[in-house]
C-alpha cells in the first residue's frame, strides 16, 4: 500500500450516517437524521417532469439557471428589502454544504483564523481544515445556546478572516436576536472580517420571530456569504439544490471553485422550482406547518421524562436527559435506539472536543403517526 498523510485525521463517519445506519439496521423510528418521511408536492415533482420533458436534461449555465436566480432576487428583495444581482450576485449550488464548503475555499488561506460557534454543524470545520485555517471555537451551553459576545471580542485579531453563524440553528433550534445583530455589527465594523451565515432553516422559524438574515442589514451583508436550500422548505433534501448571495467582489471568488467544484446543477430541478416559487406560499407558509409539527411533537415529549429545551427554529427538537441517566450522550442515543426503537442524535457529536451537556436531537419533520409511534416509545424510558 502506498503510504498517504489524511488530511483529517481526526475524522470519521459523521454521526448522522451512524445512526441512520443504526436506526436501519433495528428498524427503528428515525428522528436523527433530518429529513421528512413524507413526499414533496406533487405540484413541484410534475414540474419536474415537465422540465425534463420539455428538453432541459444538459448542463445548466455555471451559476445556475436564471430564472431561478431571478426568483430568488426577487424572493430575498420582498422578505427582507435587500437587493442581490442575479447575474453577478446568486450562484445555485449542490446543496447547502457545498455553497459552505464553496465560500470556505473560495476565501481561507492558510493560518487564517474562522470564529464558529458550538454545538456546530459538522461541515464547518472539516472545510477550514482542509484549506489550512485555524478553527477558534466557542462552546455554547443549554438551554438557550446565547452567544457570548464579550468573549467573541476576545477570540478577534488580525488573524481573524471569517465569523460562521447559523440561524435558525442546527442543532438546537435556537435563533439570532435583534440584540445579537447590534453586537455582531458592532463587533465587525471597521474589520476585515467576512461573514458566512449558514441561513438554510430561514422559513421555519415559530412565535412571531423575525429571521434576522444578514441580507436585512446593508453593512453586514456587504461582507457576508449567506447560504440557504431548496431542501429543506421544500421537503426534497435528496434533490441537493441550493445557493448562496454575496456581493459581487466575493461571489466572483466563490465562482472561481463552484465551477470545479460542480461545475453546474441539476438542470430540470432548476427550472422546476423557478416555476414552484412563483406562489408565494411555497414558502410563506412553512413556518405555520412545522409549527404545528413542533407543537404537537413537544406535546408527546411532555409525557416522557425528558426535559424540553427551547425550539424557535429548524425542525429539531432538544431534550435534556439529565433527569433519566448521568450516561454519555453517544451511549444514551444507541441504547435507545436499540432497547426503544428510536434514533436520535447525540449532541456532543457537534462539539469538537465531545462536550456533553446530556442533550439529545431529534427531527420532527415526520408524519404525525410517525411522531406518535415514537412518543409511545420514549414514555417507556
Amino acid at each position: 500500500m502506498i503510504p498517504v498523510v489524511s488530511k483529517l485525521p481526526q475524522t470519521g463517519t459523521t454521526i448522522f450516517t451512524v445512526m441512520s445506519a443504526l436506526a436501519n439496521e433495528l428498524g427503528a423510528i428515525n428522528l436523527s437524521q433530518g429529513f421528512p418521511d413524507y413526499n414533496c408536492s406533487p405540484d413541484l415533482i410534475e414540474l419536474v417532469n415537465k422540465a425534463m420533458k420539455e428538453g432541459h436534461n444538459q448542463y445548466a449555465p455555471m451559476a445556475g439557471v436564471m430564472a431561478l436566480r431571478e426568483r430568488i432576487a426577487e424572493k430575498t428583495e420582498k422578505l427582507y428589502g435587500a437587493i442581490y444581482n442575479p447575474e453577478t450576485e446568486i450562484t445555485i449550488t449542490a446543496g447547502g454544504t457545498q455553497a459552505i464548503f464553496t465560500a470556505i475555499s473560495a476565501v481561507i488561506h492558510p493560518n487564517d483564523e474562522v470564529i464558529i460557534f458550538e454545538p456546530a454543524f459538522d461541515c464547518y470545520a472539516p472545510a477550514i481544515k482542509l484549506m489550512g485555517g485555524v478553527v477558534k471555537s466557542m462552546a455554547l451551553e443549554p438551554p438557550n445556546y446565547r452567544i457570548a459576545w464579550d468573549m467573541v471580542k476576545r477570540l478577534i485579531n488580525q488573524k481573524t478572516k471569517m465569523i460562521i453563524l447559523n440561524s435558525p440553528h442546527n442543532p438546537t433550534a435556537t435563533i439570532l436576536h435583534k440584540e445579537d445583530i447590534e453586537q455582531l455589527s458592532a463587533l465587525v465594523k471597521n474589520q476585515d472580517i467576512l461573514i458566512l451565515s449558514d441561513e438554510v432553516y430561514e422559513h421555519l422559524i415559530y412565535d412571531g420571530e423575525t429571521h434576522h438574515s444578514m441580507a436585512r442589514y446593508p453593512e453586514l451583508q456587504q461582507r457576508s456569504f449567506i447560504v440557504a436550500s431548496f431542501g429543506k422548505p421544500f421537503h426534497a433534501t435528496g434533490w441537493k439544490v441550493g445557493y448562496c448571495m454575496a456581493p459581487a467582489y466575493l461571489m466572483s471568488e466563490f465562482r472561481k471553485v463552484h465551477q470545479f467544484l460542480v461545475f453546474a446543477v441539476n438542470t430540470p430541478i432548476q427550472y422546476a422550482i423557478a416555476e414552484h416559487l412563483k406562489n408565494e406560499e411555497t414558502y410563506l407558509g412553512l413556518a405555520e406547518f412545522f409549527r404545528e409539527k413542533r407543537d404537537y411533537f413537544r406535546k408527546g415529549l411532555e409525557q416522557t421524562r425528558f426535559e424540553l429545551l427551547p425550539c424557535s427554529g429548524s425542525y429539531f427538537q432538544s431534550v435534556s436527559y439529565l433527569g433519566i441517566t448521568d450516561e454519555k450522550d453517544t451511549d444514551f442515543s444507541i441504547r435507545i435506539a436499540k432497547e426503544f426503537g428510536v434514533a436520535s442524535i447525540p449532541v456532543s457529536a457537534f462539539y469538537s472536543k465531545g462536550i456533553d451537556h446530556h442533550v439529545l436531537r431529534f427531527c420532527f419533520a415526520k408524519r404525525q403517526e410517525t411522531l406518535d409511534k415514537a412518543v409511545d416509545r420514549l414514555i417507556r424510558i
